[in-house]
This record gives C-alpha cells, sequence and structure tokens, in this order.
C-alpha cells in the first residue's frame, strides 16, 4: 500500500498541505497543548524553517506530521495532506509505507538514533530491503554508494563498523544516508547539528543541500537558530508556546519582521561585526507553561512592547502579502514605537505592565 496518487488532482496539490493541526498530550496534571492550530504548505523542491526555542513546538510538530508520535494519551486534530490525500489517520502499518520512502527524518542526536547493537550497514540495507524489495548484494551495494554520497571515507569498510566507532559528524551523515536510502519526497531535519561542534555544523549544512538540490526533495529544517535558517530556506515559520507566531518568504521575514519573539530571536545571535566583548541580548523569562498558558499573547510577559491589552487578549493571525504575523503591536508600526515610549517612560521591566502607564493602550 501507498499514498502515492499519479491522477491529476495529486499532481496539482502540494506534496504536503498541513491544516490546523493541534496536537496535545494527556498527563496526570493535565492536557498539554504542544502543537495549536498550525498550518502551512511544503512545495516540491522547498525549504521551509521551522525556528522557535525549546519547548516551542516545532520538533513535536515535525513528529506529528510524520506520524512518529505513539496513540497513547496523545490528541491529534486537523489535516496532514501528501499529496492530496489525508494520513492523520492512517495507522502504524499504513504509515510503514509512507516512512522512509515518501518522508524521512534525521534526528537531534545521532548517537541515540542509530542501534548501537547493530552494524551500519544493517541499519542502512534494512530499510532499503524492506521499501524496495532488492536483494542483499544490492542492497550493500546501495548502501556503499550512500555512505560514499554523504562524504563517508572508506565506506565498505564502515559499513561493518557500530555506531560508537565514528565520530558524532560521521554519526550524522550515517543518518542522513539512512532518511535518503529510499528516495524520500520530504525531509525533516530535527536540528541536525545540535549535538556536533561549530566546524562541522556547516558541512552537515552544506552537505544537506547539495543533497536536497541534487534530487528535488522538499525540507523542514527545524532549528531554534535564525542564522542558520536565514540563508538555507525559501520561508520561516516561526513558533512560540505552540502556536506559529510569524511566518513568510525568508527574504520578507528578515527585512520587515513584525513579532517582537522573531525580533528577540534575531538579536540573540552573535554578529561578526561587533567586537569579541560585546555582550549577547538574551530573552528573558521563560516559555509559557502550556499546561496553563497564559490568557492573552504567550510571549506578552517577555516582551520589550507588553500593553495592557496584550495581557487580556490573544492576538489573531494577522497576514497581508503573503506575511503572517501574531501581534496587537508589531515591529516597525506606530503602535509598537508609542509601546515602546510608554514603556521606557514609565521605567517598566520587561514583562511587568504597569496598569496605570498601560490603560490608554489597552482601549487602542
Amino acid at each position: 500500500m501507498t499514498v502515492t496518487d499519479t491522477s491529476p488532482h495529486s499532481q496539482n496539490s502540494p506534496l504536503l498541505e498541513v491544516r490546523n493541526l493541534s496536537t496535545s498530550f494527556r498527563t496526570e496534571r493535565g492536557v498539554v497543548h504542544a502543537v495549536d492550530d498550525v498550518s502551512f504548505v511544503l512545495e516540491r523542491g522547498q525549504t521551509l524553517g521551522v525556528v522557535g526555542e525549546s519547548g516551542s513546538g516545532k520538533t513535536v510538530l515535525s513528529r506529528s506530521v510524520m506520524g512518529l508520535l505513539p496513540d497513547r494519551n496523545v490528541i491529534r486534530e486537523g489535516q496532514v495532506l501528501y499529496e492530496g490525500t489525508d494520513v492523520i489517520g492512517y495507522n502504524e502499518k499504513q504509515m510503514s509505507h509512507v516512512w522512509g520512502a515518501e518522508m524521512a527524518m534525521i534526528f537531534q542526536d545521532p548517537m541515540t538514533s542509530l542501534n548501537p547493537v547493530m552494524k551500519i550497514g544493517k541499519q542502512i540495507t534494512e530499510s532499503l530491503r524492506h521499501h524496495l524489495g532488492v536483494d542483499k548484494e544490492e542492497a550493500k551495494a546501495t548502501a556503499t554508494a550512500l555512505l560514499r554520497q554523504v562524504g563517508i571515507p572508506e565506506p565498505e569498510r564502515r559499513l561493518n563498523e557500530y555506531p560508537h566507532q565514528l565520530s558524532g559528524g560521521m554519526r550524522q551523515r550515517v543518518t542522513i544516508a539512512i532518511a535518503l536510502a529510499c528516495g524520500p519526497k520530504i525531509l525533516f531535519a530535527d536540528e541536525p547539528t545540535t549535538a556536533l561542534d561549530v566546524t562541522v555544523q556547516a558541512q552537515i549544512l552544506d552537505l544537506l543541500d547539495d543533497l536536497q538540490r541534487d534530487r528535488h526533495m522538499a525540507m523542514i529544517l527545524v532549528s531554534h537558530d535564525l542564522g542558520v535558517v536565514a540563508s538555507r530556506t525559501d520561508e520561516i515559520m516561526v513558533m512560540y508556546g505552540g502556536k506559529v507566531v510569524e511566518q513568510a518568504a525568508t527574504s520578507d521575514l528578515f527585512r520587515s519582521m513584525k513579532m517582537p519573539y522573531t525580533e528577540a530571536l534575531l538579536r540573540s545571535i552573535p554578529r561578526i561585526e561587533h567586537p569579541s566583548h560585546t555582550r549577547l541580548e538574551a530573552i528573558p523569562g521563560r516559555p509559557p507553561n502550556l499546561l496553563s498558558p497564559p490568557k492573552g499573547c504567550n510571549f506578552a510577559p517577555r516582551c520589550r512592547y507588553v500593553q495592557e491589552k496584550c495581557l487580556n487578549e490573544e492576538p489573531p493571525l494577522e497576514s497581508a502579502s503573503g506575511h503572517a504575523w501574531r501581534c496587537w503591536y508589531p515591529v516597525g508600526s506606530e503602535g509598537n514605537r508609542e509601546a515602546l515610549a510608554r514603556n521606557t517612560a514609565a521605567g517598566v521591566p520587561v514583562g511587568v505592565p504597569a496598569p496605570g502607564a498601560m490603560s490608554s493602550a489597552g482601549s487602542n
């Protein structure tokens, strides 16, 4: 069984369309709303960057789209349309035909995503034999070619080694080879450089760029770092507290970002033109408790522009010219400048609005 459909309807459909996807977890303390009403479209060959701090919902989103979350105590609502077919209701057996052959994922830590007691070659060839039905010799030849393609020297020897015998960068290259083995149309890269040192990070990201271009795959690149996705994506979706708070073409987002959280992420990136002793701007406070999120805007307690309205009313997702944002006082607007001026004049710490100073703003 496969979800691939060659009908005209399928050919005209986006490769992946996610509609109003919500994902929650039942716990002893209550329901955690990890992903809240997320929608996006991914076209063939496109790269979408998903950015946010730890706990923003970006990894849960990726796993929810791929159907990798356990059924027990997980609530998924919405639609995941792959080539026009809704796969959100598929069971594990049905999804097994999608994993690897249609969608694949590279996980954050290659040491935990690889089987420590199975040789590298076996971990690649079992996927090839399951999805492509090739014999043992052909699978081994393909595995060797894949390791060579991802830049691993002496691939024939590496097939007989275990994960602990490889460096971190080598292990991540192996996970990339496994993900690409069956020629998926969509690759989810979930912070693929988190566990690697800086020099290896760039090599892995460059490798992914080359492989995506050569194979014309679509890719969803998940990261906490706006700098990582800046030059490697066509579109960026910023998540905070399980919600999409800004989404735009990459060039548009950096030229005219609207959401204060996006601005705060950008301010926290080290600048090469700054002196080495320059203090980095950290985002104060902590992400919201998804068991009991705040009444208004999720980011309000940490926002330098916060006003009374932000604390009491959740902003809708506004959209104009393909740029969407969730803020009552978007960056660059007159209201935003006035909000900052009021907070500065009142000497209000970030996230602690003075009601008297804010009362006029609440009616704007």
